[in-house]
């Protein structure tokens, strides 16, 4: 019989750790609190006496919840967040940056990586997340896909290739000063420098409500230059750290507007996410940001 406090108390010290892992995998805060929540559903009703490594069997059991969730959008024939919305985003005051704050250890991954990783397979991803951002162990990786050690490395090592170029620029100072050119082009509306700091690839992603509209090519981004404009003139602009990177809350009479969040490379921006559905700002924790 579990001692069921004692159980409690060991699962809340790797809830954070399974909640950024749940994140990476499902791009759905509420979909990652969910996939926690049966991870410790699962805890619950298990004899874990003989488990040695806690940690990892609970990692483990949260990647299978997440593993399942995932092919169950497949089943339902759901469109990946790339081609509908944007993932959420988790969003934290430059002020307040904490190693130690829950927040901060899931906005280490930028939204256009989140975007990426949508388009992977369900055990592409897994592979990824697990091995590249968690380092566990192929041997361990191996038996939530099915698959041999081999074939979960090859499947990580495919997922690579593709989130290649979507990580940011770890240098947030840096990214900042690349942002602040890129708002005094836009209350200016000035073309040809927000063409000289975009990335000729860059990519613009606007996430509405309705659907996504996106926008590739720096010439084709900086025609964006009047909307830009208009967001930078009419909205108060509150700096924030936006999954891991320097980034924008906008608001508007008060109310939140639109959240930006940046991918700089280099001194070039290489994508510009931009969630505006009203109903999905209301749902964010802005205070670190708003107060």
């Amino acid at each position: 019989m579990h001692d069921d406090q004692f159980l409690a108390d060991r699962f809340e010290e790797h809830r954070t750790h399974l909640r950024a892992v749940a994140y990476r995998m499902l791009g759905s805060l509420t979909e990652a609190d969910d996939a926690v929540q049966e991870t410790w559903l699962r805890l619950a009703r298990t004899d874990t006496s003989d488990v040695g490594n806690l940690g990892g069997w609970l990692t483990t059991v949260a990647g299978r919840v997440c593993l399942d969730m995932l092919r169950s959008r497949k089943t339902r024939h759901e469109e990946p967040f790339e081609a509908e919305h944007l993932p959420d985003p988790v969003i934290v005051s430059e002020s307040a940056l904490d190693p130690e704050h829950e927040a901060v250890l899931a906005d280490s991954v930028g939204l256009a990586l989140l975007v990426v990783l949508e388009s992977l397979s369900p055990a592409e991803r897994l592979a990824f997340v697990l091995h590249d951002m968690f380092a566990m162990p192929y041997e361990q990786i191996a038996p939530i896909v099915d698959r041999t050690p081999q074939t979960a490395k090859k499947l990580a090592s495919q997922a690579r290739r593709r989130v290649q170029g979507a990580t940011p620029n770890p240098d947030l100072p840096r990214q900042r000063r690349i942002v602040d050119a890129f708002l005094t082009a836009a209350r200016g509306g000035d073309f040809d420098e927000l063409l000289r700091l975009l990335d000729p690839d860059v990519v613009l992603r606007a996430d509405a409500g309705e659907t996504m509209r996106v926008i590739r090519g720096a010439t084709a981004v900086a025609g964006q230059a009047e909307t830009f404009r208009r967001m930078a003139t009419t909205c108060t602009i509150h700096p924030a750290v936006v999954n891991g990177s320097a980034g924008l809350v906008n608001t508007l009479d008060g109310n939140p507007f639109s959240v930006l969040g940046f991918t700089v490379a280099g001194d070039r921006i290489t994508a510009i996410d931009i969630l505006a559905d009203a109903v999905r700002l209301t749902r964010l924790d802005l205070t670190a940001v708003l107060g």
